[in-house]
């Protein structure tokens, strides 16, 4: 991976992770690891596309805690977070 996309992954990462509630600080299913990141290039924009992986934590594969839960961002290649989507209605 390029470092534009390590810089857009890594923003994204860092503000998923802080959305976190506090009081699950330290558990595995609201760490860095129950997460997949996929980047996208598209007209010089970083769509970023955060997935959680419980079976990474012990869980089943394809285990959920919420229906169909990602992030989605548009990140510059500089790194800075230009827009998300919401992704309950």
């Amino acid at each position: 991976m390029e470092g534009p996309a390590v810089m857009a992954a890594h923003a994204v990462l860092q503000r998923v992770l802080s959305s976190f509630p506090k009081q699950d600080a330290g558990a595995c299913e609201s760490s860095a690891r129950s997460l997949d990141v996929v980047v996208g290039l598209e007209g010089g924009v970083y769509f970023v596309r955060v997935d959680r992986r419980l079976d990474r934590c012990g869980w089943p594969v394809g285990s959920q805690l919420e229906f169909d839960w990602f992030e989605l961002y548009a990140v510059s290649p500089e790194g800075k977070v230009l827009g998300r989507r919401a992704f309950m209605p």
